[in-house]
């Protein structure tokens, strides 16, 4: 077995479980935040920074969600069982760069590593990723190439795989649906919102040394869940968010 054999075979095994991945850093989490404290003292700046960090990782979920609501049915799925493509995504975002959906996963990662303000822990949570998604994205253009041949080859040569090329924008053949980004992405929406609400809650209780749940984040994630009840709701027992062809 070749090196690049073995990556694939490892990526295809994360590929499956990659929806639990994050889940390895807790002990890593654990141990960078226990003697967490506030910015220079001030709780009104450690509001300000969870915010700060959350717009980091909002800012990856709004890559996911543009990423979702150009594309046709059939192609970047949520699927964790095997590969499925029925066709290439070659414009829109994909003709910036052909991981989108993986590039956004890494802003929101991100957001949630600078939270604890330690060094070492953005440092970490990069590494890792990097571990982790480049063999999954070897794994990925392996079933592409084989499915697609030259029209993947030919599109992988101009397109790179995690740095958007800007230059290289092609308008995207379908027009933007936001009920086919929102049906894709809601639950990615409501882990990240239930993510900081549990992180600032460990933060305040490791500064405070009592467990407190201050208002604002409270509104957020009872705002969040409302939102979250009612998409599942709508996709579950309607047709509301069905799009042809999406």
């Amino acid at each position: 077995m070749t090196i690049r054999e073995l990556l694939e075979r490892q990526g295809d095994r994360f590929f499956r479980w990659r929806s639990y991945l994050p889940l390895l850093v807790i002990p890593f989490f654990a141990l960078a935040i226990k003697d967490f404290t506030y910015p220079w003292g001030s709780y009104r700046l450690y509001l300000a920074w969870s915010f700060l960090c959350l717009a980091v990782s909002g800012f990856g979920l709004g890559i996911r969600l543009v990423t979702a609501g150009f594309i046709p049915y059939g192609t970047s799925g949520l699927n964790t069982k095997a590969q499925a493509a029925l066709s290439l995504n070659t414009t829109g975002i994909y003709s910036l760069v052909r991981h989108p959906l993986y590039l956004g996963n890494f802003f929101i990662w991100l957001g949630v590593a600078l939270f604890v303000r330690t060094w070492w822990f953005v440092l970490l949570i990069a590494a890792l990723f990097g571990f982790f998604y480049e063999r999954i994205m070897l794994a990925e253009e392996r079933f592409l190439e084989a499915k697609f041949g030259d029209q993947f080859r030919d599109w992988a040569a101009q397109t790179p795989a995690f740095l958007p090329r800007w230059s290289h924008w092609r308008q995207a053949d379908l027009s933007f649906s936001l009920k086919t980004a929102v049906k894709r992405e809601y639950n990615a929406f409501f882990a990240i919102i239930t993510g900081y609400f549990v992180l600032t809650l460990a933060g305040t209780a490791i500064a405070e040394g009592r467990l407190h749940f201050n208002g604002p984040w409270t509104a957020i994630f009872a705002a969040g869940a409302v939102i979250y009840l009612t998409i599942r709701f709508l996709k579950k027992k309607t047709n509301w968010l069905r799009v042809e062809g999406r």
